[in-house]
């Protein structure tokens, strides 16, 4: 990686330090006050990936909030752990990877065995998980397809990752797929009738979309 690294996405421009060369050293900028507030900044495959683009409000923002309203009222109801919706920062020293999924599960007995621990900032708390939690979420978007897709399912598994949600609303289909860790990677859960048993909840979950008054599409997360 060069010394210097200079991104310009939809007018944004972040400026990655001469000190990052790298995951260490990344990591260290990503506690610091200088650390990019907005946009999406990880550490993937020895690099820097940036990404400073809207967000799409339907295909994107939608589907990861009913994602989140829906796992976080289970998780509340019997007391499993901890949901985190997009933004926070994940880190695995094992895979090289700091990401920004779009959620994280961390099941009460990950942390209570500290296989997952929190990492405090310069001066804000908290600002970062290290290790290996339950569960990730991604969703799919123009930006992203080649991370989601690709370099995140190679790297999700040597971080120990057990389950990979991964959903691309962009389509006329609907794409929702529960990724299971196995020896040698990551496998597709088998669908029956569209259902997918969750190992991470214990509970079979489906993605379906509609339509409001305006003709928008509205997600739900179906659960059993």
């Amino acid at each position: 990686m060069a010394t210097m690294n200079t991104f310009v996405v939809d007018d944004s421009t972040v400026v990655v330090p001469s000190s990052v060369n790298d995951h260490a050293s990344f990591r260290e900028w990503a506690r610091s006050e200088d650390f990019p507030e907005t946009g999406q900044v990880c550490y993937l495959n020895g690099g820097v990936w940036v990404d400073m683009s809207k967000e799409q409000v339907f295909t994107h923002n939608q589907v990861k909030h009913e994602i989140a309203f829906v796992l976080t009222r289970i998780i509340r109801e019997e007391n499993l752990g901890r949901y985190f919706p997009d933004g926070v920062l994940l880190s695995n020293d094992d895979a090289d990877l700091t990401a920004q999924p779009d959620g994280v599960f961390v099941a009460s007995s990950t942390m209570a065995s500290q296989t997952v621990r929190f990492v405090e900032g310069a001066q804000d708390g908290f600002v970062e998980l290290e290790g290996s939690p339950d569960m990730v979420l991604e969703v799919v978007s123009r930006s992203s397809v080649v991370k989601d897709t690709v370099t995140l399912v190679d790297q999700y598994w040597p971080a120990r990752i057990q389950e990979y949600w991964l959903v691309d609303a962009r389509g006329q289909r609907l794409e929702f797929d529960i990724l299971r860790r196995g020896a040698k990677g990551y496998a597709a859960t088998k669908k029956q009738q569209g259902w997918m048993k969750s190992a991470a909840f214990d509970r079979w979950f489906r993605i379906t979309r509609g339509r409001d008054e305006q003709g928008h599409p509205v997600f739900h997360l179906h659960v059993r």
